[in-house]
């Protein structure tokens, strides 16, 4: 009789090589563009403006439509291999490491050097080094709520929207830290550690990366433990008791290998803490302040807000009734689907129908001309 490890073993690498045959996507097959951008440093007593080299993948640079795939935390240019595979004959795809993931720089000072206004003149950078006068911005997780901003602060540059997982987080009403924020959504304590415990922080999660990666990307069907993000003392601790953890449901070997790998160039230090909620606080509020201060909440542009039904963080739907989304959307259409937070590499044929038919309804067409410089 075979023993239960090797029936183990045997049913884990027929689902590896499933997965790769019907991947076919190779993250090391693209080669990447340099945009060099400026950004600030705020660490000093004046700020500092220093230069910054930042990746992204340019993919059909002849379609008259573009589109800039903004990837949120832990990730990168490469979660978007659905999408890339799906669009890439019909659009401009521009897809980007944002600052301080894998190769692309950082200016150095993690608590105040990572708002999304300092994110949106990333992306504007990156989009005028390609060449491109207007492109739809597509989010997922925090990196929706950089496309939301960016279309709010360049209306000229942003020409639609579309939000995975996250809804639009207006500025119009007072700011509320972490702390308050807990109590209603307790799966965001772990945001209270990655604030109050940088260095910790940061040790734990540089550690052991591929557990770190594996531990945060999972999917309904393999789900992480309900105690996982609860702590306010460890991001890892809902996992405590497990040996090892599975691999990334949705990834082949050969992408988690990928992953692992971009993620070791830097680490977590400048990557895990600029996001809009697990940033420092420092950076949380100057994000508001900026937004707060200008006034102008509604994003006019068309707006597509894709929402999962199983997000084990917060259940987004709830919350963007609480916080007024729409109201400050007049041109937007909200979907809900099956999925966990990484609802777009779950359910990738779902996701990209939905976003294939708001691009024609809302997107083509209504761009006069090309869009290239």
């Amino acid at each position: 009789m075979h023993s239960p490890r090797l029936l183990e073993l045997a049913v884990l690498l027929l689902y590896f090589q499933s997965t790769a045959a019907s991947s076919g996507f190779n993250p090391r097959a693209y080669q990447k563009s340099i945009a060099t951008c400026q950004a600030t440093n705020r660490a000093g007593e004046q700020e500092t403006p220093v230069d910054i080299n930042l990746r992204y993948v340019d993919i059909n640079p002849v379609a008259k439509t573009s589109l800039i795939l903004v990837h949120g935390w832990p990730s990168l240019w490469s979660t978007w291999s659905n999408q890339i595979q799906e669009f890439k004959e019909d659009y401009h795809l521009i897809v980007p490491d944002l600052r301080g993931f894998a190769e692309s720089g950082h200016p150095g000072d993690v608590r105040s050097s990572g708002t999304i206004p300092d994110m949106v003149g990333d992306l504007a950078c990156i989009l005028q080094h390609a060449g491109i006068s207007s492109a739809v911005c597509v989010g997922h997780d925090w990196g929706s709520q950089v496309c939301y901003e960016a279309a709010r602060m360049r209306p000229d540059l942003f020409r639609g929207v579309v939000g995975i997982a996250i809804p639009y987080l207006p500025s119009a009403s007072d700011f509320v830290p972490t702390e308050h924020l807990v109590v209603a959504l307790p799966k965001l304590s772990y945001q209270l550690f990655f604030n109050k415990n940088t260095l910790e922080a940061v040790a734990e999660l540089e550690k052991d990366v591929r557990r770190t990666i594996r531990a945060t990307l999972r999917t309904v069907a393999s789900p992480p433990p309900d105690e996982f993000l609860k702590s306010q003392l460890s991001f890892l601790a809902g996992w405590d008791g497990v040996s090892e953890i599975p691999p990334v449901p949705f990834f082949t070997p050969e992408e988690e290998d990928y992953f692992i790998e971009q993620f070791s160039i830097q680490g977590f230090k400048h990557s895990a803490f600029r996001c809009n909620f697990i940033r420092k606080r420092q950076n949380r509020r100057a994000s508001w302040s900026f937004a707060s201060t200008q006034g102008n909440h509604t994003i006019s542009q068309p707006v597509l807000s894709v929402l999962p039904k199983n997000d084990p963080v917060a259940d987004w739907a709830l919350a963007s009734k609480l916080l007024k989304s729409t109201d400050f959307l007049p041109n937007s259409k909200t979907e809900f689907m099956d999925g966990a937070h990484w609802c777009h590499i779950e359910y990738p044929a779902e996701f990209n129908a939905l976003m294939r038919t708001w691009l024609k309804e809302s997107i083509d067409g209504k761009i006069a001309g090309h869009d290239e410089l």
